[in-house]
């Protein structure tokens, strides 16, 4: 037996042991492997064992336990766990566990049914049991919601809620890719039908502060089959230039009293687009009927009149309330061809599109005189059979007709942006910011490099960046400066008060012309209505510009994934004919590895040179990756194979170098 002492020493090696455990909250993040961690409020990661993880699923709330390890290095982790010394989290208890909804795909092990779930960083399968299966087979891809969770045992289970098809099933690549993103779906019945009727309470059409302009031959341009359609333009010759009138839809003539219009909106954000289909931001008895500017209807509308120059300034403008009747509905491609002079099938059309086809050229002129114009990249235009599977796919440029579209809605979105701001609205604004915040001493070595006229810049304003972008943009530099320093850049986003758009180059920018299809054109319409009618315009919050910004995600994330999936397929079909090797450009390199955007198709794949026997270094100021033999720089034309797609990443393509690829003489 143990004496007194020893009894004493057992337990104040106890106690110290648990003096040395802290309890608190954490987030769970799972991995690609067995392991995870427990994010801690404070910013710190704490190793999760295996035997641990298994009680729980990423996302989920948890109070854990953090205590010294005792496992030696790998034990628990193996490569890439926790390191000797380093404390584990276990878990004590359940808090929340976010995980509601899902997709993923049947699979069977023996005559046990699961589903693998098709959630970031959870690699383990779901049990579904007999009940709860719904019919299902291995392969289907289904819509599930967790029904046990595995806090007690370890053993959760899953219950299919919606089968969605298999990967025979036609639209199965849009339909899933919605669900995975979190997209909302298309309008319940009810609820469509609830906005519809609402929409009967209002006559727009009699308001007598609407300006009546029935008599001015509008038209819209667009792709043929579109039917949402937001904009109608119009413009008059003057002594001074043109007149362009730019007519858009007006659905918060109908919508903007509807309670909870709002929030519902920006769960949607945008109407998502897929190749064969889409999912309409409002419903298209709205978007494609009642308010869309369709030929020869009568419709309520907000005009930006304004007035363009010789030199293609835009100058004095205004704002109001009208009627308008389209005259009719002109494609991209017969414009394009009125424009370049290759046809007269829109002779009738010759007097307004004439005006028009000059202000553009105007507005373009002054554009790139003075601003900050994109570079055209060349377009794939998918074509899909009746299986809605790519047939083909059809190279070609961006149309002028398409440009001169574009013309309009910026002269009319930069109006729309400075009324905003003069009239001290909330928003909501485009800003871009131009160079990170932290990366502008990064950029200024890059400039010291590579442009040394430039080092003193001042990169933070709209001149100084203006200046930096177009000179990249045009140097002789053999390597790709402009495109090289992109890595640097912020993205766009939306704010409450204005601020600059370095990448067009202007002082304040906002969207305002498609309302039927984007929510911040929406709230901008109720805005400017707001200042029109002398009430304060109060119709944004950061909550919704929130809301707005990350529905917008989950549609891109969507879109993005749904597109990955067809040219998967694609390229799996071109492969099985024997067309296995592609030609491509690099377009995006990393320490990783490399994007190539294939000539022919405009797919891109990743080339993912960790797997290369040989070692590559990463040179950041040449956006290289140099071995001993070979090199691999950004713009490099590169010939790759095919070799699969990453489902669980996106159906993200997979390419290997061909034969013999980029083994060249060194450059130095």
């Amino acid at each position: 037996m143990l004496n007194n002492d020893a009894l004493a020493q057992l337990k104040g090696l106890k106690d110290q042991i648990e003096a040395q455990k802290e309890h608190t909250d954490a987030t769970v993040k799972g991995t690609q492997n067995r392991y995870g961690f427990a994010v801690v409020d404070d910013g710190r990661e704490i190793f999760i064992p295996p035997d641990e993880m298994l009680k729980v699923l990423p996302g989920d709330r948890v109070r854990i336990c953090i205590r010294p390890a005792t496992a030696p290095k790998g034990k628990n982790g193996g490569k890439g766990g926790n390191k000797e010394g380093q404390t584990v989290a276990d878990i004590e208890k359940l808090i929340d566990s976010p995980l509601g909804r899902f997709v993923g795909k049947v699979v069977n092990k023996g005559k046990a049914v699961f589903v693998d779930p098709d959630v970031p960083n959870l690699s383990r399968w779901l049990f579904i049991p007999p009940h709860a299966r719904n019919g299902v087979k291995p392969g289907d891809r289904v819509e599930c919601a967790v029904l046990r969770h595995p806090i007690t045992d370890g053993k959760p289970s899953a219950k299919v809620l919606t089968r969605l098809g298999d990967d025979s099933t036609p639209g199965i690549e849009n339909s899933y890719s919605a669900l995975r993103a979190g997209v909302q779906p298309n309008w319940h019945e009810n609820i469509a039908n609830n906005l519809v009727e609402h929409t009967t309470r209002s006559s727009p059409l009699t308001e007598p502060d609407r300006t009546d302009l029935t008599h001015l031959a509008f038209v819209s341009i667009d792709a043929a089959r579109t039917q949402d359609i937001d904009d109608a333009v119009y413009a008059e010759v003057t002594n001074e230039g043109w007149t362009l009138f730019v007519a858009v839809a007006d659905p918060t003539a109908y919508l903007g009293d509807f309670a909870g219009i709002e929030q519902e909106l920006a769960q949607r954000g945008t109407s998502v687009y897929f190749h064969g289909d889409m999912i309409p931001m409002l419903p298209e008895a709205i978007s494609r009927g009642l308010c869309a500017l369709a030929e020869e209807q009568a419709r309520p509308a907000l005009v930006c009149k304004i007035a363009v120059s010789d030199e293609g300034k835009v100058g004095d403008y205004e704002f109001f309330k009208a009627i308008i009747r389209s005259k009719a509905k002109l494609s991209y491609a017969a414009v394009d061809r009125y424009v370049r002079g290759n046809s007269d099938e829109l002779i009738a059309w010759s007097n307004p599109l004439e005006a028009l086809v000059q202000a553009y050229r105007a507005l373009r002129r002054a554009r790139e005189d003075n601003e900050l114009v994109m570079e055209d990249r060349r377009e794939y235009r998918w074509h899909l059979n009746d299986d809605k599977q790519i047939d083909h796919i059809e190279v070609g440029e961006k149309l002028a007709s398409q440009h001169l579209v574009e013309e309009c809605m910026v002269a009319a979105n930069r109006c729309a942006a400075h009324f905003l701001a003069m009239a001290d609205a909330q928003g909501p604004f485009v800003v871009h910011g131009g160079f990170r915040k932290d990366r502008i001493k990064e950029a200024r070595e890059f400039l010291e490099k590579y442009y040394p006229s430039l080092v003193d810049a001042p990169i933070e304003t709209l001149a100084g960046y203006q200046q930096v972008i177009k000179a990249l943009a045009t140097s002789d530099n053999p390597l790709p400066l402009r495109s090289m320093i992109n890595r640097l850049l912020t993205r766009a986003e939306f704010s409450r008060t204005p601020a600059e758009h370095m990448g067009m180059s202007l002082e304040a920018y906002t969207n305002f012309t498609s309302p039927l299809r984007k929510n911040l054109d929406f709230l901008v319409h109720r805005q400017i209505k707001a200042v029109l009618e002398g009430k304060e315009a109060n119709h944004v919050t950061d909550d919704l510009l929130k809301k707005t910004s990350q529905a917008i995600a989950r549609s891109r994330d969507a879109s993005l994934t749904a597109e990955r999936w067809l040219a998967a397929n694609y390229l799996t079909k071109l492969a099985a004919q024997d067309s296995r090797r592609f030609t491509g450009m690099i377009c995006y390199i990393t320490s990783s590895g490399f994007n190539v955007r294939l000539h022919d198709t405009g797919i891109e794949g990743f080339v993912d040179l960790r797997k290369d026997p040989e070692k590559f270094s990463f040179d950041k100021w040449t956006a290289s990756l140099t071995s001993t033999t070979r090199r691999f720089e950004l713009e490099q034309e590169v010939d790759v194979e095919f070799a699969g797609a990453l489902e669980k990443e996106g159906w993200q393509a997979q390419l290997t170098l061909a034969e013999g690829c980029g083994i060249k003489p060194l450059k130095t």
